[in-house]
């Protein structure tokens, strides 16, 4: 339970994000700027400079890019599965079923860096690298399919995917920054973490959970319960060692990613759906992520 307790300072800057958005002058007008700053500036600058200072290669952590791909891979089967369900709201679901695979990379990065350090940031970068392309198609797909839109074009404007991309293939190609630049991406890596985490506080709200209620349920049974079991199951049947452990199951663990809301809107869903889908996840998070990663220590 000790390294679960790392974790508190993060959901501390959550729960600083909404009573600042509530109960201050820094509004919800103040947080959608940060909003747009940290997803488009300062979050793909960090995720540029950690994976092209990363020590580590795709061969060598090969396991661990396979396990989170494989994770990612039933969150995203058994979320489609639920269509398939008597009763489900095509609309809903269409909008909804993001939340079940998707995950706060902000959450990701600043967890992986306490529980395992630079290792630990690094691991989670190359889990975003194969995982965070993977996870937005499939997430667009259900939404362009709904509303009749074709998704290439939001996937070649999405900044997260274009700064995993650079990063890799600047590591590939034995690129280095020059001194002056990597401070300076240091200092807005040290800047998107908090930022980000505040801004996923400043947008919580239940929103219209109970236009579907079961089949929200469902959801963030996949998203809090299915997958952080497997990520248990998986990296003790492989044996991974216990810091890639750690980082794999608080990967499984996390809250469904913040943006969710925002593609649901620009691409037609239902926004306030999908906004109490973000907020229920995040909560219920809060108590999961460190029960998952005392579990897998009770179990190692």
């Amino acid at each position: 339970m000790a390294d679960a307790w790392l974790l508190l300072p993060d959901f501390v800057l959550i729960a600083l994000g909404h009573l600042l958005c509530r109960h201050t002058p820094l509004d919800r007008k103040v947080w959608d700027g940060v909003e747009r700053l940290v997803y488009f500036v300062l979050f793909p600058a960090l995720l540029f400079a950690t994976i092209l200072r990363s020590p580590l290669t795709p061969g060598t952590a090969l396991p661990l890019m396979g396990c989170g791909m494989g994770l990612m891979a039933l969150g995203i089967a058994a979320a489609y599965a639920l269509r398939l369900a008597p009763g489900v709201d095509a609309r809903l679901h269409a909008s909804g079923a993001q939340t079940a695979f998707r995950f706060n990379t902000y959450v990701a990065l600043a967890a992986s860096e306490r529980l395992a350090g630079a290792n630990g940031l690094a691991w989670t970068a190359l889990l975003l690298a194969v995982c965070v392309p993977m996870v937005n198609v499939a997430a667009v797909w259900p939404l362009a399919r709904h509303g009749g839109q074709g998704f290439v074009r939001e996937l070649a404007r999405n900044p997260l995917i274009l700064a995993t991309v650079a990063g890799l293939a600047g590591r590939l190609l034995g690129l280095q920054l020059p001194a002056l630049a990597s401070v300076t991406f240091t200092r807005i890596g040290a800047a998107a973490l908090p930022l980000g985490l505040m801004a996923v506080g400043a947008g919580l709200h239940m929103g219209a959970l109970k236009e579907g209620p079961r089949l929200a349920a469902a959801l963030l049974a996949i998203r809090h319960l299915v997958l952080p079991a497997a990520a248990i199951g998986l990296v003790l049947a492989l044996a991974l060692p216990p810091a890639e452990q750690a980082v794999l199951v608080v990967f499984a663990a996390l809250p469904t990613a913040s943006s969710a809301y925002v593609l649901a809107v620009r691409m037609g869903g239902h926004g306030g759906y999908v906004a109490g889908l973000v907020t229920l996840s995040t909560l219920l998070a809060m108590p999961g992520l460190p029960l998952a990663l005392a579990l897998l220590r009770a179990l190692a």
